[in-house]
């Protein structure tokens, strides 16, 4: 979300510190190989549409989201104590912050919530794997250094009519919630628009990822406790199972999620930790009709596949551009630079997600092309 995922140089972001004296000045490894990593942040982010799902029988889409803030901004809270990081400074930063906390978490976490009320969840994780599609065409408008190429237009055409294949469009989008659809597509709407408001705020600021995350989703929380109350009333009671849901979606899908993204991009890079954009809604589409029980035609696989074959496009980059040596050891994973990431988005916090599923400043990596948040 979180991501959270278009592709021309910009401001970095502060210059790490150099490596020393005797070391190899590679990035630190994690306490487990990265493609267990990988394949966790792929599973939680994939997942985080069952949660909503399941979250949503017992409490209200506000209240869901209300909750997985809550619980997402606990994590990183412990995560700030921990590494004695202290929130980012000056009015200006919070200003943009609390931009960036409406279009990356409140609104796409709320709208996500809202249409699984009516459409299934697997819908829900397949219109998630739009964002890149829909970042393509806002950084052509919005960013001029972002340049079309053929191939780019071709993975954005292809990715569009994947949509309607999933949304069974010769049908006549019969048996289809057209509200509910709606809104999951505005909440992939809604990451791009973020990320690239991001990029054009945020690129300078020397406040730490962590930090900028933290303070994002704080002030998404606020947001969801000022709306929530005026739209719902108190739960008479706290189902267990939904309660459940909504705490792993908040501290799994949320909090852990953009930590461990943190350590994805800074081990392996920003081109092979956003790979796991793809394996969202595939996850997410077994989960469904697996956990769930929801119905799967022929349309929803085949559609989601042309919509990652789109989105894969149009991240593609003429002759490599950008990408940098390769290792000299086979088996190690391509490295890039934290600090000048080839997209140009500030590795700030965190898209759930992200991604989608990312949904934070960090989440914001795979471009105003990829997340995965939810």
């Amino acid at each position: 979300m979180s991501t959270a995922s278009a592709a021309s140089p910009s401001p970095s972001a502060p210059p790490t510190a150099p490596p020393p004296a005797g070391t190899s000045g590679r990035p630190p490894r994690g306490p487990l190989p990265w493609r267990i990593r990988f394949a966790f942040l792929s599973l939680i982010w994939g997942f985080s549409f069952l949660f909503m799902k399941v979250g949503t029988d017992g409490f209200a889409p506000f209240q869901v989201t209300l909750g997985r803030l809550v619980f997402g901004t606990a994590v990183l809270a412990v995560a700030m104590a921990v590494k004695r990081e202290r929130l980012p400074r000056g009015a200006r930063t919070w200003a943009h912050l609390t931009v960036a906390a409406f279009f990356l978490n409140a609104l796409p976490f709320s709208l996500f919530a809202y249409s699984e009320l009516t459409i299934p969840s697997t819908l829900a994780g397949i219109c998630n794997a739009t964002s890149p599609l829909w970042g393509m065409a806002l950084s052509l408008v919005a960013l001029s250094e972002d340049r079309p190429t053929r191939l780019r237009c071709a993975g954005l055409g292809l990715g569009f009519l994947g949509v309607l294949t999933v949304l069974g469009a010769w049908q006549g989008f019969h048996g289809l919630d057209a509200r509910g659809t709606a809104m999951a597509l505005l909440a992939s709407l809604s990451y791009p628009v973020g990320w690239i408001y991001v990029r054009r705020t945020l690129a300078g600021s020397t406040a730490s990822h962590l930090s900028l995350t933290g303070g994002q989703l704080l002030l998404a929380t606020v947001q969801l406790a000022v709306v929530t109350p005026v739209f719902t009333s108190a739960p008479d009671h706290f189902a267990l199972v939904p309660l459940l849901a909504v705490a792993a979606l908040g501290a799994l899908g949320t909090g852990l999620a953009m930590l461990v993204q943190y350590g994805l991009v800074a081990e392996v890079g920003p081109t092979t930790a956003q790979m796991v954009t793809y394996f969202v809604p595939i996850i997410a589409t077994a989960a469904g009709v697996a956990v769930l029980g929801e119905r799967l035609t022929w349309s929803t696989p085949v559609g989601a596949v042309v919509v990652l074959a789109g989105a894969a496009l149009t991240q593609a980059r003429p002759g490599g551009r950008g990408r940098p040596a390769r290792s000299a050891a086979a088996h190690e994973p391509e490295r890039e630079p934290v600090h000048e990431p080839e997209d140009g988005i500030p590795k700030h916090g965190i898209p759930e997600h992200g991604t989608p599923e990312r949904g934070t400043l960090a989440a914001a990596e795979p471009a105003p092309a990829a997340r995965a948040q939810t």
